[in-house]
């Protein structure tokens, strides 16, 4: 079955210092493979091997495609010790199978859960106790600049203060000879950008009625729905032809050259700036969607597998303390271009575009989880669907579009 999976593995082999207390391979499944993404994965393996922690890496990028999940090498027989997860039903699966590690008390033992936002602390719990290690914050729905490009179009996006005055603008920068948005047209990039417009236009309680883990199905007639939809359309509109299944990271690379003004996505976009040599403040700048009434907000998450021997669980525990320490999460951030999941990390070694992500999640009614920390899987992927077909289909009208979510609710929901 092995020669099914797109896979990569590296052994870390270390020298273990005598007075380590926890001195254990762990087997760590995750996700990440792009440069910015290895980059924050070396920090943390550092931050094992002084622990005398022996990382095992088990690596299935989630850009290959490949359908081997958590749940394949459980039930395989091969389970990881640490994985990456944020579906909270998997967390279920294994708690009923047994294999569930809760992590509350471990948290609050040593003051993290503190410090913890409220958007993280909601995305790290399920039913009443927190499962998931998180790792770093990024906002689903961010508007990155380019500076330069700005001062030429003679505009400055920190002052739209809605999308009508953002889109007023777009005229004035084709003149300048820059395209107004970069825009990817894939189907998960269509889909963030999708539920980013639903939290920034309706709030936190449309955001909640659709993606939330009961949804309802009167929401889908909300008019702040359907004006989420007339904006993809009008972002459509104006998307250059090279947007057709154009990855997210050459669509960021379009507004670090200059050949774009802006891109709406989740702020993983720093880490591709930060990896040309650009400064957040200096070469490029970081808002909220003008207007935005809430944010979607995914927290990075990892898990642990429970009924462990007591040293392979101590050694478990040592590896989440490490992740949230503030100094080691400060750096993790910093490599992958993510916000530290902590409010008390040193505010010097925040770039200005993570100070004014802390800032904005200071209040808890302006944010709401990534629907793939709550909702349904078949009803996320069924809004994705509906969304690209409208996307992708330039005579399709918001009333089609609604009611092809409402046949899915029934389909799915009820």
């Amino acid at each position: 079955m092995l020669k099914n999976w797109k896979k990569a593995w590296l052994v870390a082999t270390i020298a273990i210092c005598p007075s380590v207390v926890h001195a254990e391979d762990l087997v760590i499944y995750q996700k990440w493979s792009s440069p910015a993404e290895v980059a924050a994965l070396n920090v943390l393996k550092k931050a094992a091997e002084e622990k005398g922690i022996k990382w095992i890496d088990i690596t299935i990028p989630h850009d290959t495609g490949s359908n081997v999940n958590l749940m394949n090498l459980v039930t395989g027989g091969q389970p990881p010790n640490v994985f990456s997860e944020n579906n909270p039903g998997v967390y279920r699966d294994l708690t009923n199978m047994g294999l569930g590690r809760p992590l509350t008390d471990v948290f609050k033992a040593d003051g993290a859960l503190d410090k913890f936002p409220p958007s993280v602390v909601k995305s790290i719990t399920v039913d009443d106790q927190i499962m998931k290690i998180p790792l770093g914050i990024h906002v689903d729905g961010m508007l990155y600049y380019n500076i330069e490009a700005a001062k030429k179009a003679g505009v400055d996006p920190a002052k739209w203060t809605s999308l009508d005055e953002m889109y007023a603008d777009f005229d004035k920068i084709r003149k300048a000879g820059i395209v107004p948005l970069a825009l990817g047209a894939q189907q998960w990039q269509v889909g963030y950008l999708t539920h980013a417009l639903v939290a920034s236009i309706g709030g936190a309680d449309l955001f909640e009625r659709i993606y939330g883990p009961k949804p309802d199905e009167a929401a889908l007639d909300a008019p702040e729905l359907r004006t989420a939809f007339e904006w993809l359309r009008k972002f459509q509109q104006a998307a250059d032809p090279g947007s057709v299944n154009r990855d997210w990271n050459m669509t960021t690379n379009m507004v670090i050259e200059g050949q774009a003004l802006m891109q709406i996505h989740g702020d993983w976009m720093k880490g591709e700036w930060r990896a040309a040599g650009k400064e957040a403040g200096k070469d490029f700048g970081c808002v909220q969607i003008p207007g935005a009434k809430a944010l979607s907000v995914t927290v990075d998450a990892w898990g642990l597998l429970g009924k462990q021997s007591p040293e392979k669980d101590a050694a478990e525990v040592e590896f989440a303390k490490l992740i949230v320490d503030p100094k080691i999460n400060a750096a993790f951030a910093a490599a992958k271009g993510s916000t530290p999941v902590r409010t008390d990390v040193d505010p010097s070694t925040l770039d200005a575009c993570s100070r004014n992500v802390l800032d904005m999640l200071k209040d808890p009614a302006h944010q709401v989880q990534n629907p793939h920390s709550m909702v349904d899987e078949d009803w996320q992927s069924a809004i994705w669907d509906v969304a690209f077909n409208y996307w992708s289909k330039p005579d399709m009208t918001v009333d089609q579009a609604v009611s092809a979510l409402k046949e899915q609710y029934q389909a799915i929901l009820q």
